[in-house]
């Protein structure tokens, strides 16, 4: 692994003992901001978390809002970000912090 001054880098034993808190981050953006405050790799994930959600959000009522055609976009779109939550919870289980996709560039967490 990367040493752990480099950036989108955690040291070893940062991922292994917060590798399931950071998979949960997911489902539960928040956990590692309770659980793991200090782990710069948990605090990533959570933040990939959060930009997914904030995503899942503005994707669902935006296209909630168009009449007939959103019918069939915003089933597509579930299905697209239910693939980067996947995505990402594999990521955090192989002890990686790759962005997701389209949106994982995306910070709003400090990460320490």
């Amino acid at each position: 692994m990367f040493p752990p001054d480099q950036p989108g880098t955690a040291s070893q034993e940062d991922v292994q003992s917060n590798k399931w808190i950071a998979a949960a981050a997911y489902i539960l953006f928040f956990l590692p901001l309770l659980a793991a405050k200090e782990s710069r790799f948990a605090m990533y994930h959570g933040n990939q978390g959060l930009v997914l959600l904030l995503t899942s959000i503005a994707a669902n009522v935006v296209l909630g809002l168009i009449p007939l055609l959103g019918l069939l976009l915003v089933p597509l779109a579930n299905l697209a970000l239910l693939v980067l939550a996947i995505i990402g919870i594999m990521n955090a289980i192989n002890g990686t912090m790759k962005p997701l996709p389209l949106i994982g560039n995306v910070r709003i967490i400090k990460v320490p």
